[in-house]
């Protein structure tokens, strides 16, 4: 699946972004930024697991909701001045990419 591949690369993005990130960030904003990336494609693989497409959207929608934390979390970062704003738009083009992929997929199983 398609959204599934992206979202596992948003994922490794994610973590590589945050490496460079001030230590006292550990147990906040990397934690929280990891967390929702993450969340993204174990979210599509659980809802794929469901025997109805309404219990398959409704993950779709939680993966959803993770990405606009996640792009809520990478504007907060380059506002901090972890990220540059290149940094911060690129991520933020993958983001809305998958965001885009999520919303057609769930209008063909509707």
């Amino acid at each position: 699946m398609q959204i599934w591949i992206k979202s596992m690369e948003l994922v490794k993005d994610v973590y590589q972004l945050t490496e460079s990130f001030p230590g006292l960030e550990k147990f906040g904003l990397i934690s929280q930024m990891q967390r929702a990336a993450v969340s993204v494609p174990a979210n599509i693989a659980e809802g794929s697991a469901k025997s109805s497409n309404k219990d398959f959207c409704r993950f779709l929608e939680i993966s959803t909701g993770s990405l606009f934390e996640l792009e809520t979390l990478i504007v907060l970062s380059a506002n901090l001045n972890y990220l540059d704003f290149q940094t911060s738009e690129e991520i933020q083009f993958k983001i809305n990419e998958i965001e885009k992929m999520i919303y057609g997929f769930k209008q063909k199983l509707n």
